[in-house]
């Protein structure tokens, strides 16, 4: 597609070389997926650190200086934090396996009263009769578990030991990326057809604002849904069962990292909690139902919509259904860039459909459109020296025939 709005034109020799390198280029990747996951850490953290690199260069600090900074600045963060929380965890998760024997007592006595209780009800046969077949499969289904169910987990355990050392040259790939991202961006640009650059650069700025939202979105919700959790489970220690306060930080970690899968990170989330409540009695499993059903409401139908806005929404059955299919094909880091991923197609093709209609908008008004604005953002010159594919507000170099 042409700049000033035309559609298409009959591909040339050079259009042609470019689709057959990005397929070769896509089927490389496919063959080497099973290593692309260091990588694709390393661009998220080169789009959560680009923003301060580019404030200090922007500020003529050396690029290079400015980057080693920002890594000792991070770097700080990361120790200070597993510093805070990694004493009060271990001294968590010790004590919950020294009082396990002692918790699954509790929870057998619970049990047992849950069954006089039920056992004192006035049922008809026939609804006594359905309950009891159905505790009876869920039972036998509980003790002939099939062990091949823990096979993912194996497999993405064994999948980081083999690519621990992809993860340790993070930070040095990251390192270049962000010293020669306008190197990179240039070159790029310089590499495409001139009548493509202004589609490629808007679908480009599409996927960028999808994925920034969301990479900025998890790590406020995920921060927000801890803490939540955390006041929550010490309020409910003082109110109902002081069994909540002795693994508040831990449940809490549990349901903050288990924010980066929609939909399902919370239930599952939720589980241990209930269960550890049911040691105390109804009144506390009822207690920790209410907490993660509050929060999770609260965080869907107010945080949400404000920290992500409609970028990245999408029908909870589209959800669950990316999120099996990111994980069948790329297993626990499929399934957690499933919804960016679905989210960033879905505006890229509506991108797409507009501009091959037959009276096609700018390109500009179709991003803007795509992404459910009403206008686009004003024109912008070009790129300063600072701009390049990675950062969070991306314009395409000037043109070079």
């Amino acid at each position: 597609m042409s700049s000033d709005g035309r559609r298409l034109r009959p591909p040339t020799t050079r259009v042609a070389l470019v689709l057959f390198a990005a397929v070769a280029i896509s089927f490389v990747l496919y063959l080497g997926r099973g290593i692309l996951a260091p990588f694709v850490l390393g661009l998220l953290l080169v789009y959560l650190l680009s923003p301060a690199v580019d404030l200090l260069h922007r500020l003529r600090i050396p690029r290079v200086i400015a980057i080693l900074g920002v890594y000792t600045g991070f770097v700080f963060l990361i120790v200070e934090a597993i510093n805070l929380t990694i004493g009060p965890v271990v001294a968590q998760v010790s004590r919950f396996a020294r009082d396990l024997p002692a918790l699954v007592a509790r929870l057998d006595v619970q049990l047992q009263m849950l069954s006089e209780t039920y056992r004192g009800l006035a049922l008809p046969p026939q609804v006594r009769a359905a309950i009891d077949e159905w505790v009876a499969g869920l039972v036998e289904k509980g003790v002939n578990l099939d062990p091949t169910v823990l096979l993912p987990f194996v497999n993405v355990t064994a999948g980081f030991v083999v690519g621990l050392f992809g993860y340790l040259i993070i930070p040095v790939w990251s390192f270049y990326l962000l010293k020669d991202r306008k190197a990179l961006s240039s070159s790029f640009d310089r590499s495409l057809p001139p009548e493509w650059r202004a589609d490629v650069w808007e679908v480009i700025g599409i996927v960028q604002k999808v994925v920034g939202q969301w990479v900025r979105g998890q790590v406020v919700l995920g921060v927000t849904v801890f803490l939540a959790t955390f006041g929550g489970l010490l309020l409910l220690s003082e109110l109902v069962h002081p069994v909540f306060g002795q693994f508040a930080l831990l449940l809490a970690i549990i349901a903050g990292v288990l924010e980066l899968l929609p939909v399902i990170g919370p239930i599952i989330a939720a589980i241990p909690a209930i269960l550890l409540a049911a040691t105390a009695g109804g009144e506390a499993v009822i207690a920790a139902l209410v907490l993660y059903t509050v929060v999770q409401q609260v965080e869907n139908y107010l945080l949400v919509p404000k920290i992500q806005g409609d970028a990245v929404r999408l029908h909870p059955s589209a959800v669950m259904f990316a999120l099996i299919l990111g994980a069948s094909i790329a297993g626990l880091l499929g399934a957690i860039l499933a919804l960016p991923i679905t989210a960033a197609a879905r505006d890229v093709y509506r991108y797409l459909f507009r501009r091959l209609s037959p009276n096609p908008p700018p390109p500009a008004l179709a991003a803007a459109l795509a992404l459910g604005e009403e206008q686009p953002a004003p024109p912008s010159p070009g790129p300063g020296p600072d701009q390049s594919i990675a950062g969070p507000a991306v314009e395409p170099p000037a043109a070079h025939d």
